[in-house]
């Protein structure tokens, strides 16, 4: 066992108090210390051993990382060591994904070369037109998105071969180049409208948002202060660490599943309200408040429990969610081009009242990054059931990133976590004649 600076040990010593006995486990970088070093702490030797308790996994580290950083308390995220802030000023989304699937931003070449793969895989086999066809006509868009992608695995069966990092690759380009179309079959399916087929002449959302909106034969240039928002909100989306879609895409890769069926399971976590859907949920908030001069009275109700404060607080932030205060931006520049969304003077008022009242300071409930991203797409002509979508599209970059991380990762097995068992002791069968 290792020394730190000052010549200590970085050991831990743990005492239990039943036996009287003493273990030193090491302390790992980052300030933690293997689950399995707890299982040599017994009262029998026959004993299984000790184990933590954690349920929703809120102080467990399941992985060792170098894709995504963040420190909540400062209110700071950064990919692969690059501030996000910098990322969403300077860069492009599909500069981004290099990024994070590669490790480092990528050269003028190796830009050209992943932006022209990414084109070249934009279209989708015609069949998955049959099965957006297949769908009711009011089907949401993320119910349709999984079973699609989860169709993928069917037309690419030489994914399976996941220790192949050729083949690997060829899927997350495969991935990234198909989302947004399937994204925009899903809402056109949805409107009664024929699908539009990818346009590669255009930038990745410049594409995308022509596959969502053009009618008929009309050529349709989307302005490119919208065609820079979607791209600024896909890079703040790309990857959050170990959330619990991302941590899905892990455990079912783990038991080496291809990366589309792997995607589909992430996607459906996603679906969630309480993980994709918060956006909607700020929507539907500010519409119950109504006007600016119910947000004093909402907020004495939120204080009461009456309501809750959807937008504000984060699991991993106790800080302005540093997404928060890009997007804000980001929403200034929208409205410029789409005019003020109705909403956005509730939703300025409501984030100055609550930035200033006590109540949410100390209770950490800073504006997150769903709070301001829900308008921006109602503004830009997105439906609320396209909001999860527009969430998946950009994630699938940060799910196959931690998919490659976790396959090449040594330390990995199949996910299998622990219980403790409470359910009743041993018994015997009683026929049934007997029971009751």
């Amino acid at each position: 066992m290792g020394e730190n600076g000052n010549g200590q040990k970085n050991t831990l010593t743990i005492r239990d108090n039943r036996t009287g006995r003493e273990y030193e486990v090491e302390i790992l970088e980052g300030d933690v210390i293997r689950a399995m070093d707890l299982r040599q702490i017994k009262v029998q030797e026959s004993d299984f051993g000790m184990m933590s308790y954690d349920p929703a996994f809120t102080n467990t580290a399941s992985t060792r990382s170098s894709i995504t950083y963040i420190d909540g308390g400062k209110g700071i995220l950064r990919y692969r060591g690059y501030p996000i802030e910098q990322l969403a000023e300077r860069s492009t989304h599909l500069e981004v994904a290099y990024l994070l699937l590669k490790g480092e931003l990528p050269t003028q070449s190796e830009l050209d070369q992943f932006v022209h793969d990414v084109t070249f895989h934009t279209y989708v086999h015609q069949n998955l037109t049959n099965l957006f066809k297949s769908f009711r006509y009011d089907a949401h868009a993320m119910g349709m998105m999984i079973s699609a992608v989860a169709a993928l695995s069917t037309f690419y069966p030489d994914a399976k071969n996941i220790d192949d990092p050729e083949v690997r690759w060829n899927q997350i380009v495969r991935l990234v180049a198909k989302m947004p179309t399937l994204a925009a079959y899903a809402y056109r399916h949805h409107r009664g409208l024929p699908y539009v087929y990818p346009e590669n002449e255009l930038s990745y959302t410049a594409n995308f948002l022509n596959m969502l909106f053009r009618i008929g034969a009309k050529e349709y240039k989307p302005n490119p202060v919208l065609e820079r928002a979607l791209d600024v909100l896909f890079i703040l989306h790309a990857d959050h660490e170990q959330n619990c879609s991302a941590t899905t895409m892990r455990v079912i890769g783990s038991a080496h599943a291809d990366p589309y069926s792997a995607l589909a399971g992430a996607m459906a976590a996603l679906y969630g309200p309480l993980h994709g859907g918060a956006n909607e949920a700020v929507l539907r908030m500010l519409k119950r408040i109504g006007s600016v001069d119910n947000i004093p009275d909402f907020l004495e109700r939120v204080k009461r429990k009456e309501e809750r404060l959807m937008g504000f607080g984060h699991r991993v932030y106790k800080a302005y969610d540093p997404r928060a205060s890009i997007i804000k931006r980001t929403a200034d520049e929208v409205f410029e081009v789409t005019g003020r969304n109705p909403l956005l003077d509730i939703a300025l008022e409501l984030e100055k009242i609550a930035l200033n009242e006590d109540y949410f300071v100390e209770r950490n409930l800073y504006p997150n990054v769903d709070f301001y991203s829900g308008i921006i797409y109602q503004a830009m002509g997105f439906p609320v059931e396209m909001f999860p979508v527009l969430f998946a599209i950009p994630r699938t970059v940060g799910w196959l990133a931690q998919w490659e991380e976790m396959l090449q990762d040594p330390e990995q097995k199949i996910a299998r976590p622990r219980q403790v068992y409470v359910g009743p002791g041993p018994r015997d069968y009683v026929p049934i004649s007997e029971r009751g």
